[in-house]
Parts: C-alpha cells; structure tokens; sequence
C-alpha cells in the first residue's frame, strides 16, 4: 500500500487546541491555478552525502538504496533474557510504578527480531489508568495512529468515560517515544528539509528534494542502524500480543485511531482466535488498491469548510469558489514571497501543512482556520507556521518530537511497492487528478523510494475467525476518506460498519454521543452494532 505523504498525516489531532493568536515560536469548484505536473529530466545527480541518481529510464529506476553496516546501539537497547524462544519474555512481570496522578508506568522487553528472540532485545514503554469500577474486565490497549504516535500520551487525553471497568493503557510501539525510538539528524537540519518546496516545479527544486530526502534516510541509517529493519507493523503487532500475555488476557481488548486501524487488523490476521473486543475507528487502506488516496481526504474536508465559510459569509470569500481560490491563491504567492516569522519563513510548504493541521479537528477548528488563513494574507504567518509545527511534531522550542522520525521509518518498511522515484513522480500526477488541490500542493513521495531498507513482508488482512470487529469511519475525514472504512468493514470477515456523519479526523471520544455510546456498549456489554448504523 501506498502512504503519499512523508509526514505525520495521521497523528490524530482532535484533542489539539488551537489559540487565536499562538505564542510565538521560541525568538495558528478545485482551485483556480492549474495544477503542476512533474517532467523529471533525463538524471538528476545532486552531489555529496545522500547523493541519489535516478535513471532515465522509469524500468530501472533506482530506489531503497543498500547501505554499509553501521556500529550503532540505539537507546532502549538492551540484553535478551535467558530462556529459550520467547519463554524469557513470557517470563518478565510488569513492575507498575507511580508516574503522574493515578497513572502508573512500566517498561518490559521484546525481541528486536522475532525469528531470533535470544540474539537483541529492546525496550517497550506502557502506561496504565487503572480500573476504578468493578467488575474488572481486563485491559484496554489504546493507540493514537501515526504511524509513530504515543500510546503513553494517548491515555492522559483518553476518553473514558463509560469503561471505567477497564485498565487503560497505551504503549509507544518500538521505533517511538519511550519504545527503542528510531533516531535521525538534528532539529536544525530537520528545519532545513522542511523549508525545502515538498511540490517542486523546477529541475532545480526537484533535485533539492531528492537530496534532502536521500539525506535524511542515510541518516536515520546511520543512527538507527538495523533497528529500522525491525519495527514494521507486524512486529508491533507481535508485540501486542505479547503485551496481552503479560497482563494476563485471554483475549486482546482494543481500540485504535488512524494508523492504530492497521495495528488491530493486521492483530486479527496473525492472531484471529486472541481478538476479544476491538475497534478501529478512522480506517486506514489495509489492501492495495490505492484508488481513493488521503489526499482526496483533505480536499473533501477543505471542500467542506469552503461550503461554509461562504454560507457564513466569511472575510475568505462569499462562495465555495472564491475560498478554495483565496486559500490557493495564498499558497502561490508563498512560493515566491514566503513571510518572515522571526528567524523562521511560512513557506509554500507550511502554509499547506498549517491548514491541513486545522482539518484534522473539523467544525470546531474552522474559526480558527478562518482567522489564521486571514492572518497571513495579513502578512502575519506565525499562526499558521505554528499550525505546520503541530503536523510535523515539532515543539515550540524548535526540537522535534519521535514520531517525525518514527512516521516515515515505520511506512516506509510497510510500504511494499518499492517502485521507485521516477514511479513517485508519475504517482504524483496520477495524485493530481484524484485531488486537484493537495494532490498538487502535497508534492512527490519519495522518501520510501530512497528509504535504506527493504520492505516488509506483506500480508492479506482478512480475519478469518475473529470475533465481531467494529468499524468506525467518519464521511468527512480530511487523513483517512470514508471509503477506506467502508473497504476495511468489507475486507475483515468479521466486522460491522459504523458510520459518523461529519467532519474530522477520528469518531469516538465526545464527537458524536451516538458514536460513544455504541462503542461503550460494544466494549463493555459486547453488544456488537446493526452493521451499516449512522450517527451524526
């Protein structure tokens, strides 16, 4: 399957909140432009390290390059247990400890490799709320999506409400936050990739990317080493299940946003006889049909918010039309004259990122998205550099967070196509006509073409066995469109669709009280929904 952005796209973003005015950063009909297609030139050498070259010809393109061992023991490294297979493992006991309020933490290890469990171990990192009403019915695994977001920051925002009977506990799957994160360059040189144009239009541009891109795998290589060959998601997966023995269920219990979808059904391919209750809310593609691609996504829910803020007759334009075109028109002009944000510029590239940012909560955000859109054609674009800031996880003090790491090492090695950049351009194109608008402005992808690992194997999700799985997909989701949950509902065997009707990235957890309490019901009384049910 095909991820299109080398970004965190899916970080689930609903609980974010977004300031009228944000402090400042450490010193908030398809568009009327035609869309740019890309011509790459016969090669393209950019010289010194994270050199790439790219054949002439599209069949022997050249893409994940193969590089030289590396020395390196990542953090979170730690000796394998004694013991034989997995018998070592299976024999830790979590050791909960008080870290903040009534949370309690716990770290345990995991092979770094599953086919060789007595050869490298690695650290995982949990976080629990304890069940405060009785009967206690086990343990709740939680997951953000990202792929590469936190678990452990997943419980503090958690909505429980109504499965009090349950521990909570989310984990940082390896390759991120407390888990054996994945590491890369520096901040800085962060900052500078992503100054770069991600939609270029000259050679020049293209080139610059293409380095930039092959740059940042080499190091993510060079400091990550073999550790990138070994935190796909079916090895996340396996450490799940793991997980699930070690606080002692006899069937997994789980709920997962966005990315998290994939953890659950991938879950119930490998292990159908161990799913208890799980749902995946905001579904991702689990097959490898790429007609509908998240970029189509974004242009529904920008759509969307165009719709209304010329119903409401908003300072952005007085139709759906003359938003979209405010909102491009923008765009282009920051290709040429970005603004000054003290020692930092709102780029092209993150005023796309900054309105996408404010999709992922929907209607509540579309103020917000008004009033920063307004401040930059101001010539204020702190706001939506800010909003940028949030998507690419990075903080207010210019450092940036694991899962920016995390995201393209994790995709990359579950991206099976491996098709190469003059592939990526092509696909671009293609993007463009699915998704006039951040088809054209998400650019290439071709950070999995130069990724320095090989794929992972791929499987045919399917759950064959399991139990009821649920479904939840909202009809106006800017990162994951509703028709991948409709796919998802039809491609596992045992599952049943429910659908929110409405804006944002993600359903349950106080959006919809409908949603919530068919999840509830589902989760605590096993009460499986009518297949197909809608909420607004």
């Amino acid at each position: 399957m095909r991820r299109g952005l080398l970004f965190p796209a899916l970080l689930l973003l609903a609980g974010c909140t977004f300031p009228s005015v944000p402090a400042g950063t450490q010193a908030p009909a398809p568009a009327t432009s035609t869309p740019a297609t890309s011509t790459p030139a016969g090669s393209a050498t950019p010289t010194g390290a994270g050199s790439v070259t790219v054949s002439p010809v599209e069949g022997t393109a050249i893409g994940r390059p193969t590089p030289a061992p590396v020395q390196v023991t990542p953090k979170g490294y730690v000796d394998a247990p004694t013991g034989t297979g997995l018998s070592g493992y299976l024999d830790q006991r979590l050791r909960w400890s008080n870290c903040g309020g009534t949370a309690v933490c716990a770290d345990v290890v995991a092979p770094l490799d599953y086919a060789d469990p007595g050869a490298q171990a690695l650290t995982l990192s949990l976080k629990k709320l304890p069940a405060t009403a009785a009967p206690r019915l086990g343990t709740l695994f939680i997951n953000p999506g990202g792929p590469g977001g936190s678990g452990k920051e997943l419980v503090d925002s958690f909505s429980r409400t109504g499965l009090e009977q349950y521990d909570i506990v989310g984990w940082d799957p390896r390759g991120t936050g407390d888990s054996t994160p994945v590491r890369c360059y520096d901040s800085a040189r962060a900052d500078a990739m992503n100054d770069l144009d991600a939609s270029p239009d000259t050679e020049q541009e293209r080139t610059a990317l293409l380095q930039a891109t092959a740059e940042f795998a080499d190091s993510c290589w060079e400091h990550s080493g073999d550790l990138l060959n070994h935190i796909s998601t079916i090895e996340t997966v396996r450490d799940l299940d793991l997980l699930r023995r070690l606080v002692d269920d006899d069937r997994l219990h789980f709920l997962g946003y966005s990315y998290g979808t994939q953890i659950g059904a991938t879950y119930a391919e490998l292990f159908p006889d161990k799913v208890g209750r799980v749902v995946l809310d905001a579904a991702v593609n689990i097959s490898d049909d790429d007609a509908v691609i998240q970029a189509m996504g974004f242009d529904l829910a920008l759509g969307n918010f165009a719709q209304w803020c010329g119903e409401e007759a908003c300072v952005l334009g007085g139709s759906k039309d003359e938003v979209l075109a405010t909102i491009t028109g923008l765009w282009d002009d920051l290709e040429s004259a970005p603004l000054a944000v003290g020692d930092r510029q709102l780029t092209q590239t993150h005023a796309v990122l900054g309105v996408a940012a404010l999709l992922y909560s929907g209607r509540t955000a579309w103020p917000a998205l008004v009033a920063y859109v307004q401040k930059a054609l101001q010539h204020e674009g702190r706001p939506l550099l800010w909003a940028a800031d949030q998507l690419n996880d990075r903080g207010d003090g210019g450092t940036y967070g694991s899962m920016f790491y995390a995201f393209p090492a994790i995709s990359c090695l579950d991206d099976t196509t491996d098709r190469g950049v003059l592939a990526a351009d092509r696909e671009w194109v293609e993007d463009q006509q699915k998704a006039p608008i951040f088809g054209r402005y998400f650019g290439p992808d071709y950070g999995c073409a130069l990724w320095p690992v090989r794929p992972a194997p791929a499987l045919d999700i399917r759950g064959a066995g399991a139990a009821p799985i649920v479904v939840v997909g909202g009809t106006g989701d800017n990162a994951t469109p509703y028709q991948q949950a409709v796919e998802m509902a039809d491609q596992l065997e045992s599952a049943v669709l429910v659908t929110y009707q409405g804006e944002g990235h993600g359903s349950f957890g106080g959006k919809s009280s409908c949603v919530d309490a068919l999840v509830v019901a589902y989760l605590v009384k096993g009460t499986v929904p009518q297949d197909g049910v809608r909420c607004s």
